[in-house]
């Protein structure tokens, strides 16, 4: 699993613990490795993400906010909020240049979890958590981002104006400044 994987790497390199960050799916594994490593953690942050959470309302949910016809738009319009795509044209060549990259066609299926990750299961991270999202991401709106705090012991939230679910590429300063200074304080 990635959160073996990275545990491994951690070790390869004698950390002992570490602040970990996962965006979109990474945050898939920042919860992976928080219920399987609790102790290799000093903080996790959550960012755009649904957490792969399975309760069946969560996932029922999920098929309501992205129907068939959501995943048929182009990725840019799903992922980069309408205030970045109007306000920096570039960025977002740039943003859909590396998306077309990162999906090659070869490449593996994504490792499995862990856990099966379900609201219940968040209750038992103890680590600080920073929950973040963008106020125009499609995929973790702020109402998906309140879900988790709510069964998050020791969740800071933050929705970012006018980011999508690219909030550490439209907003980088934000982004930095807000995960800098959480990690700051644990």
């Amino acid at each position: 699993t990635a959160a073996d994987d990275l545990i491994a790497l951690m070790d390869s390199l004698h950390i002992d613990r570490v602040h970990l960050v996962g965006t979109a799916a990474g945050g898939f594994v920042t919860l992976d490795t928080a219920l399987s490593f609790p102790s290799r953690l000093r903080s996790i942050v959550v960012a755009n993400s649904i957490g792969g959470v399975q309760d069946p309302e969560f996932v029922e949910l999920g098929r309501r906010l992205r129907p068939a016809e959501f995943t048929a738009m182009p990725a840019e319009l799903r992922e980069v909020s309408p205030s970045y795509r109007a306000a920096n044209p570039e960025g977002t060549k740039r943003w859909i240049e590396l998306e077309k990259q990162s999906r090659a066609p070869n490449a593996p299926p994504a490792q499995p979890l862990k856990n099966t990750i379900t609201f219940a299961r968040l209750e038992s991270i103890a680590v600080p958590v920073l929950l973040l999202t963008g106020d125009a991401d499609m995929f973790a709106p702020p109402p998906v981002l309140r879900m988790f705090a709510a069964h998050l012991k020791r969740a800071d939230t933050l929705v970012v104006p006018e980011a999508g679910h690219s909030t550490y590429w439209e907003q980088p300063d934000v982004f930095n400044r807000a995960v800098l200074s959480f990690i700051r304080k644990h």
